[in-house]
């Protein structure tokens, strides 16, 4: 079954703050009466937390409509990487954890990270009727995107890691049309060495690795 409300985050990102809004809004026919207890910001990697300053209060959900609950979060002094949010809730007396949809960044030094583009434009066979093109390695100052093209277009899990240790992936984008796949992970630092690719169809035997030096 469907959660009866869902909950998203609408925020500005400033230097030293997150500033915005909890967004809750009523999913089914029937109003709910919340209690918001509290939220934090979690850190996607893992390890890293930061209690948002939200009051408790208790709200009225009205059937597809929206109450907003303001918010305002110093992250000036959290450690670098991406953030989510958590929020805890009692929704007619049933309590839960809800995610709160969007994340920010924390950014990472800049003379730390690795900017600028690799092209990579290497073909791997992942079982027997696949063909994956590994095109190319974008580099930014909060994330890396890697392109590939899946041939034929089906489901393909990928694992990416500089110098051995896994990047925490923050999403994947799949064209089932086209088989074009972009998957987008924590950034890549100076001091990496090397990136290897890691590729996984369905079948226990369709692997495949590729590793990248990086100039």
């Amino acid at each position: 079954m469907s959660e009866p409300i869902s909950i998203r985050a609408r925020f500005e990102r400033f230097p030293a703050t997150v500033k915005g809004a909890f967004i809750l809004r009523g999913e089914d026919r029937d109003p709910h009466q919340v209690v918001f207890g509290d939220a934090r910001a979690v850190a996607v990697a893992g390890g890293a937390a930061r209690e948002v300053p939200v009051a408790a209060t208790t709200l009225d959900v009205a059937p597809h409509q929206d109450v907003f609950v303001p918010f305002e979060l110093m992250v000036a002094d959290l450690e670098p990487g991406w953030y989510g949010f958590e929020c805890r809730l009692e929704v007619d007396g049933i309590p839960a954890v809800y995610p709160g949809g969007r994340r920010f960044a924390v950014p990472w030094p800049r003379a730390t990270v690795r900017r600028g583009s690799v092209r990579i434009d290497r073909s791997l066979k992942v079982g027997e009727r696949t063909t994956v093109r590994v095109e190319q390695l974008d580099c930014g100052g909060d994330s890396v995107r890697l392109s590939l093209t899946i041939e034929p277009p089906g489901q393909i899990s990928v694992r990416l890691l500089a110098d051995g240790t896994v990047l925490e992936q923050l999403g994947t984008e799949t064209d089932e049309s086209t088989g074009r796949v972009k998957v987008t992970a924590y950034p890549l630092m100076r001091v990496h060495g090397s990136l290897r690719i890691e590729l996984k169809g369905r079948a226990r035997e369709a692997v495949a690795a590729l590793d990248v030096p990086l100039p």
